[in-house]
């Protein structure tokens, strides 16, 4: 990837504007998800942004029919589904218009959300566009916000699912690495840039992780699903930066929700 900073100029607008990242512990007693209803929260990771055939209803939230929430309902059959994921959502987005989806007979809950809280948007804009060392002073703010900020406002929401639906089995999913160090990628971002991003989402990760554990809900790590897969990398299921359709950059493709995030779900349903 390492566009010349000047080449990744016209690219910014993406990371501006579209990078709606957008995100083992233990598990709830699982219920018979597919006898009761599922109900898909959170933010484009899990709303398909990046994956194409996007349900034009949805307006902004681009909820595709490759996600991999709609691929689960599809294999299993659930007897209710609500798919109400929404690209650029933040915690405060699942609290006030997400969870009116949940009831008290949802048997299984998915999301992945944290990854907006935290500002992944505007610090990639700055790795693109910025110095090294700047992208860097971006990472470590995020990574402060993630340990200091961000426990307390996944807590809310955990909380709340909880409060909606006590019986739901509910499954947490991470964030993948961006980038395969030392691959393919002869331009673009610094190895120690692009290393420094992928620790950044191991963090966010961790912390995810374990404040899901803490309410008892299963934590989906898709970074082993998606290794091999990431950008440098021969066979990448993440877009890159796509100046022609700017909101797709840093998210899954069609084939990363099948092969990274719907197996996954499937293990931990």
């Amino acid at each position: 990837m390492k566009l010349s900073r000047f080449a990744t100029l016209s690219s910014s607008v993406l990371l501006a504007v579209g990078l709606a990242l957008t995100g083992a512990g233990a598990a709830q007693a699982a219920q018979p998800a597919a006898s009761t209803g599922y109900v898909a929260l959170g933010d484009s990771y899990s709303s398909g942004v990046g994956s194409g055939s996007y349900d034009s209803a949805s307006g902004d939230c681009k909820r595709s029919s490759l996600a991999y929430p709609k691929l689960w309902a599809a294999a299993h059959s659930p007897s209710s589904f609500s798919f109400v994921a929404c690209s650029g959502a933040r915690t405060g987005d699942v609290l006030s218009s997400q969870l009116s989806a949940l009831t008290p007979s949802t048997g299984l809950v998915s999301l992945t959300i944290g990854g907006n809280d935290a500002g992944f948007a505007d610090t990639m804009t700055t790795c693109v566009l910025k110095s090294e060392s700047t992208c860097l002073a971006s990472l470590a703010t995020a990574n402060t916000y993630i340990t200091s900020t961000l426990p307390g406002l996944l807590d809310k929401v955990y909380s709340a699912i909880t409060a909606k639906s006590p019986s739901a089995h509910v499954v947490v999913l991470g964030y993948p690495r961006f980038y395969q160090l030392n691959g393919s990628c002869i331009a673009g971002l610094s190895e120690t840039e692009r290393s420094a991003i992928n620790s950044a989402s191991d963090h966010l990760n961790a912390v995810t992780a374990k404040r899901a554990a803490d309410h008892g809900f299963a934590f989906g790590d898709v970074t082993s699903a998606f290794a091999g897969h990431e950008i440098c990398s021969s066979n990448s299921w993440l877009h890159s930066v796509n100046i022609l359709n700017l909101t797709e950059s840093y998210h899954p493709t069609a084939a990363g929700q099948s092969g990274g995030y719907l197996p996954v779900l499937t293990a931990q349903d």
